[in-house]
């Protein structure tokens, strides 16, 4: 059996988070990394191409889709690196964690470690770790990050009904 609770109930808990912290942009874009991105922070579309400058405008609907697309890739990367059923609500916050700051750092990360040895209250202020952004050169906090954490946190110490 495994340890991810499933797509199915895990996205509506957490579509609405990524909607909300990545906003929709229609037109191409470059991110704060300066990657290329589309729609909801798409950096890659369903075919495996990756987002150019170049591309068409999207439409909102086109934009969910490709970032379903996203997500089913990133809890298909993520649920065998759960050592412990998680519930609705943990699988939301560290997709949500995961579709924001990649796999292998989600894989990586004191989230994860924290989380497969039972240690939820520090799994979950884990979560605030990743409230940085380099600006200028400089590891700063970002107030937008820190929402998001902040959100993704209460999140998964939310239980389910």
């Amino acid at each position: 059996m495994s340890n991810w609770p499933g797509d199915d109930a895990v996205f509506p808990l957490c579509i609405p988070i990524i909607k909300q912290f990545e906003g929709f942009r229609a037109a191409p874009y470059l991110d704060s990394a300066g990657i290329p991105t589309i729609g909801y922070g798409t950096i890659e579309y369903p075919n495996g191409k990756a987002v150019t400058l170049h591309d068409p405008s999207i439409t909102e609907d086109q934009a969910t889709v490709y970032l379903r697309h996203q997500m089913s890739q990133k809890s298909a990367a993520i649920a065998p690196a759960l050592q412990r059923r998680a519930s609705l609500h943990q699988g939301a916050a560290m997709l949500s964690l995961t579709y924001n700051i990649g796999t292998t750092a989600f894989k990586g990360s004191t989230v994860l470690r924290k989380y497969n040895v039972g240690d939820l209250p520090d799994a979950a202020d884990a979560f605030l770790l990743w409230d940085k952004a380099w600006v200028d050169g400089q590891l700063v906090v970002v107030p937008g990050l820190l929402k998001r954490r902040q959100q993704e946190r209460t999140i998964f110490l939310t239980a389910d009904d």
